[in-house]
């Protein structure tokens, strides 16, 4: 591994770390001094036009060009108008480097990296008539700007840009003017600046930051994880050894450090590539801090020895007053900022929720969450904002019993200068109220649907509601532009229709309801498996067991259940016909985690196959509509030759 070409790994999880390697440093490693001034640069462009303005300059480019859809645009204007830098690496790859972002694509294909993520871009970088032309929005989004269109078509894209100057020819791509620490408020933790060395794009919730050097040789990392039980320097350095030898390392050298501030544990180990890293673990606040240091010159285990002023001047706090200190927290009121270019959606979360930026879903539905789903409207009264508010209620009335939910009201809001509305609802499966915010939006044909939703107990998610709703943004062209036609979200589907399954290896078809979700849908398989709210369905088919078999096992297991402490209760066990032939039945109740339930399983066997259909259904969403659509689906069941 030469230290042009070297890529280190995270070293937790073994993924690849972003580098900016194209940053040019000093060859010292030492920072330099210099002023910056920021500024607001807007760079304003037109499909068709080889005309750009640039803060009110014009400039002649390769006109930008719309293909399917998508506006592409030439590479260089990003260059022209923000300063970044573009490096060409390979015969294939480009590099787009602004401040700490870093966006790098592969011509004629649509995978890219923006900030280390792997994304897939909505059209391929592509060489026309000897001019590169990429993907406008994706590309703007990942260094950082903000893009929007007026009703000419013009599209703007701004980004406040940072202008460097004093002696030398350095830069400071991190912001580090005048500072010598670094670390993270939110996670409370603060390091020496590792001079030289630039910062890393990190983790989404940025409980990762990491370091790099322009030669590729040097190399850290700092963890911060959540950790409720309190470890010792033992208990420390045993966790160490295990993540090192579970990613091939060997161990060459370990030690406890009690007498620290704040006691750690120390290894020194060799990666699979040769590589000598040195690992520090340390508990405090609750959290286990991480250090990992590398240098792919070391050879002996010693040789990392010389860094260890650095790794020693690890704070697990953060001085807010010291003006030496620079931030990498991005939070603001306990709050971290999420996007979604292809759907032109930025808001703010909590800070510690988890962030599936694919799904569009943040948080858990034990801590509470943001979920986001945007859809075309459909025609008709529905598609106005009264009758998608009034399918809403009917969703509710048809998913929960009366006495399981509640509609507290619907208030108006605006989001990015559009009006909406917000309902607001509760709802208790049978384990405590949930509040949720629905907040429905819809421009240009599409509709933005964002469910905010806040379990019993949750003050966190509370009180974070109200800043929620004010970082909530839309670009509303950006969804015209990457899509067409959006089928409506699943749960709105009309809980009449109906779509026949068919499995061949175990012969029946079956009609499953539209609106229920699959989870395991390949019907040749040995089960199948859909979910709705409050309740489940499923099939599992077996050959070369008996129905005897399985129907005694299920006795068995439900009256020991309901003679021991469980909260079961065996509403009823009955032969029966099914499918048109013989069947046992099953009905059982029971209460688990506060939610009641009732379980029907049928158990028959046709053509040496043994079928055990199993439908669930909690108590507070066993509604008339849930219950027919349910016994819809068991009538239509039938085996065929």
């Amino acid at each position: 591994m030469t230290k042009e070409t070297a890529v280190f790994y995270n070293k937790r999880w073994r993924t690849p770390a972003a580098l900016l390697a194209a940053v040019v440093l000093s060859a010292s490693l030492s920072l330099p001094a210099w002023a910056d001034t920021t500024q607001k640069v807007v760079l304003t462009v037109q499909k068709g036009s080889s005309s750009a303005v640039v803060n009110g300059k014009s400039y002649t480019i390769a006109k930008p060009v719309s293909r399917n859809g998508i506006v592409m645009v030439p590479l260089s204007i990003f260059k022209k108008a923000f300063g970044s830098e573009i490096r060409l690496e390979g015969t294939s790859r480009v590099r787009l480097l602004q401040g700490p972002h870093a966006v790098v694509m592969i011509m004629g294909s649509t995978t890219a990296w923006i900030d280390g993520k792997k994304v897939k871009l909505p059209a391929e970088p592509q060489m026309v008539s000897g001019t590169l032309m990429v993907p406008l929005r994706p590309v703007a989004a990942g260094i950082g700007a903000k893009l929007s269109t007026d009703k000419d078509g013009k599209l703007s894209i701004s980004l406040k840009v940072t202008d460097k100057s004093g002696s030398g020819n350095s830069t400071d791509p991190d912001g580090m003017s005048g500072k010598s620490r670094v670390g993270n408020s939110y996670y409370q933790w603060s390091i020496n600046y590792p001079a030289g060395m630039v910062i890393g794009s990190g983790s989404d919730s940025e409980n990762v930051a990491s370091f790099t050097d322009a030669t590729g040789r040097y190399y850290l990392e700092v963890h911060a994880d959540p950790q409720s039980v309190e470890l010792d320097t033992e208990d420390l350095l045993q966790q160490l050894i295990k993540d090192a030898r579970l990613t091939g390392d060997v161990v060459l050298d370990q030690e406890t450090v009690a007498q620290a501030p704040v006691p750690y544990a120390r290894i020194v180990s060799r990666d699979a590539d040769g590589v000598l890293w040195e690992g520090r673990l340390y508990y405090a606040n609750k959290r286990l801090y991480g250090l990992y240091f590398a240098d792919s010159d070391a050879i002996h285990y010693k040789d990392l020895d010389k860094y260890a002023d650095l790794l020693n001047s690890f704070k697990v706090s953060f001085n807010a007053g010291d003006k030496n200190l620079k931030d990498l927290s991005s939070m603001e009121n306990g709050l971290r900022s999420i996007t979604n270019a292809d759907y032109g959606i930025t808001a703010a979360v909590p800070a510690g929720w988890q962030v599936n930026n694919q799904e569009m879903f943040y948080g858990s539905e034990e801590e509470g969450y943001l979920s986001i789903y945007v859809n075309s409207a459909p025609k008709g009264v529905e598609g106005t904002l009264s009758g998608w508010a009034d399918r809403m209620k009917k969703w509710l009335e048809e998913s929960f019993a009366a006495d399981a939910y509640q509609i507290v009201g619907l208030t108006p809001v605006e989001i990015s200068g559009v009006k909406g509305q917000i309902l607001e609802v509760r709802y208790n499966f049978g384990d405590g109220w949930t509040t949720e915010y629905e907040v429905m939006v819809q421009k240009n044909g599409y509709r933005y649907y964002l469910e905010y939703t806040v379990p019993e107990g949750k003050e966190e998610a509370a009180r974070a509601w109200k800043n929620v709703l004010k970082s909530i943004h839309i670009d509303y062209e950006a969804v015209p532009a990457n899509f067409g036609r959006i089928g409506d979200a699943d749960f709105l589907t009309d809980k009449t229709k109906m779509a026949t399954k068919t499995s061949n290896v175990y012969k029946y078809h079956v009609d499953i309801p539209r609106y229920w979700t699959p989870i395991s849908d390949r019907f040749d398989s040995g089960r199948v498996e859909y979910g709705f709210v409050g309740g489940s369905f499923a099939v599992e088919s077996v050959k070369d067991t008996p129905a005897e078999y399985i129907v005694s096992r299920l006795k068995q297991y439900y009256n020991e259940a309901a003679s021991g402490k469980s909260k079961l209760k065996v509403l009823g066990i009955e032969d029966t016909t099914f499918a048109g032939v013989s069947a046992v039945s099953f009905r059982v109740h029971q209460v688990k985690n506060g939610i009641g339930y009732t379980t029907r399983q049928i158990v028959f066997e046709k053509d040496g196959a043994t079928h055990t259909v199993t439908a669930v259904l909690n108590d507070a969403n066993a509604t008339d509509v849930q219950k027919q659509a349910i016994e819809r689906t068991l009538a239509s069941f039938q085996t065929v030759e």
